[in-house]
């Protein structure tokens, strides 16, 4: 069975992301989601998204090395 590609993060993996990071950073990622009023999963997406991609918003428009 091939695996269906996501152009998102759904809750379960922002969850799994979330558990692993050190705790400073997961506050700071919950912190900035209800001061902005976001899911959890898209902040950690476009966090990951910007680092790759200044210009990127999220995952969808994420083009690595375009924004450096």
């Amino acid at each position: 069975m091939q695996a269906k590609l996501q152009e998102q993060l759904s809750p379960a993996d922002a969850e799994v992301i979330l558990g692993r990071l050190p705790e400073r950073i997961r506050m700071a990622l919950i912190d900035r989601a209800a001061e902005i009023e976001y899911p959890i999963e898209a902040v950690i997406e476009m966090a990951i998204a910007s680092f790759l991609d200044a210009e990127a918003l999220g995952f969808v428009d994420c083009k690595p090395g375009r924004g450096q």
